[in-house]
């Protein structure tokens, strides 16, 4: 351990690679031309949604679950999550010989629960969100003596995530600035812990910059506060992230080295993983694109040779078509108008004309007499259209209005 305890010496890191090196991946690093344009800097990604498992967690389980004794293994582990968590102690479980049995909330996705049973764990269905599921794996592990493997606050599991800040040094040597994403804190306490230290032995120094969901973003108010605080969560679909209050190991270490935390919406993230499909040809989950969308939005910029992490891509395809689409309309190639129209033939015809003219594409369309608020003799039409961008939105919204037409966007 450093002088301050919170802190993993950088030897007790060093040694964590060694450890876990047969079973966790060398993650690629990618460049982005188009995003270093943005960042107004040199960009790089850390490829972790590569990963055994599909993220990052492998690294933290592994590490945790190798020390424990065979006393300790014999009893099996139990676990919580809704998703990467559950694959990385499922695959560390069957890597090392030991019973897991994980906890996972009723309406896990499919994907998630099948790649976990793959793994090799007992998977059971209880609670109707994760809080419940963790609260039934602590009773499991109080009742059968199973070693509880936490998700992000413990010791072993920060040493085991810092093992991914060495490989950024080793591949990026000259790096400035690691952007990362801020869940419970347990990899950027283990990022920040092993890059810092690594950089002040060379004699220099190397920002670490946060992102969190803006609508599960205890850290900021925490650190504020000075200690860990609790915040009522909003529904985010940054769900990897989504945590109420931070850990108590991993606050401290944050508090200490960490240079900076910003917040990203969801529509935010939802364009920056379109992003990352069009531009990088890289599947990341909402949680692990954040660092992009902070990147994309200015919130972080022009702060050196950068390196921003992409810490899993575990994301169900069902939930990603609904992303995609919330990514399309948060950067105007989604367009969904409301438009009043007299009830007498040829109305719809005539918008359809005005909209090839513009030439846009119509996606779907919705005819109504019956809507809330209409005048007798008037009718409702609903379009969802694709554009090219927000210059071509205009242009379509222009053309409709020039023709005495009053859209409303929806």
């Amino acid at each position: 351990m450093s002088e301050n305890s919170a802190i993993p010496a950088l030897l007790e890191i060093e040694q964590a690679r060694e450890i876990v090196s047969g079973v966790v991946q060398v993650t690629p690093m990618e460049s982005s031309r188009y995003l270093s344009g943005v960042l107004g800097s040199e960009l790089h990604l850390k490829c972790e949604n590569l990963q055994r498992t599909g993220s990052y967690k492998i690294r933290g389980a592994y590490n945790r679950m190798v020390r424990l004794s065979d006393e300790e293994k014999a009893r099996g582990v139990v676990a919580a999550s809704a998703g990467n968590h559950a694959q990385g102690v499922a695959l560390a479980a069957r890597e090392l010989g030991i019973r897991a049995t994980i906890f996972m909330p009723v309406g896990a996705a499919l994907p998630k629960l099948q790649a976990t049973r793959d793994y090799g764990a007992e998977v059971v269905l209880e609670g109707q969100n994760l809080t419940e599921s963790l609260v039934s794996a602590v009773a499991f592990s109080e009742k059968t003596g199973a070693v509880f493997i936490p998700p992000f606050d413990h010791h072993d599991v920060i040493v085991g995530q810092g093992t991914l800040g060495l490989e950024i040094l080793d591949q990026i040597p000259g790096v400035e600035t690691v952007v990362v994403p801020i869940g419970g804190g347990g990899l950027i306490a283990g990022v920040a812990s092993a890059v810092k230290q690594r950089a002040a032995a060379e004699g220099r120094q190397i920002r670490v910059i946060g992102v969190q969901a803006d609508g599960a973003a205890p850290y900021p108010l925490s650190i504020e506060a000075g200690e860990p605080v609790e915040v009522k969560m909003r529904p985010t679909i940054a769900d990897g992230i989504a945590v109420a209050k931070p850990g108590k190991l991993n606050f401290p270490i944050i508090r200490d080295l960490v240079d900076e935390i910003v917040t990203v919406s969801d529509d935010e993230t939802a364009h920056a993983l379109l992003v990352l499909l069009e531009r990088a040809k890289l599947v990341v989950e909402p949680a692990g694109a954040v660092t992009v969308a902070a990147i994309l939005t200015g919130k972080i910029s022009n702060l050196g040779k950068t390196v921003a992490v992409l810490s899993g891509g575990n994301i169900d395809p069902q939930v990603m078509e609904k992303v995609i689409s919330l990514g399309l309309a948060a950067s105007d190639r989604y367009l969904r108008l409301s438009i009043r129209l007299p009830d007498r033939p040829g109305q719809l015809a005539k918008i359809a004309k005005l909209v090839s003219d513009a030439d846009a594409n119509v996606i779907e369309v919705s005819h109504t007499r019956n809507s809330r608020g209409g005048l007798l003799g008037e009718v409702e039409i609903e379009m969802s259209l694709e554009t090219r961008g927000p210059e071509h939105v205009e242009t379509v919204l222009n053309l409709l209005r020039e023709s005495g037409l009053e859209p409303e966007i929806e």
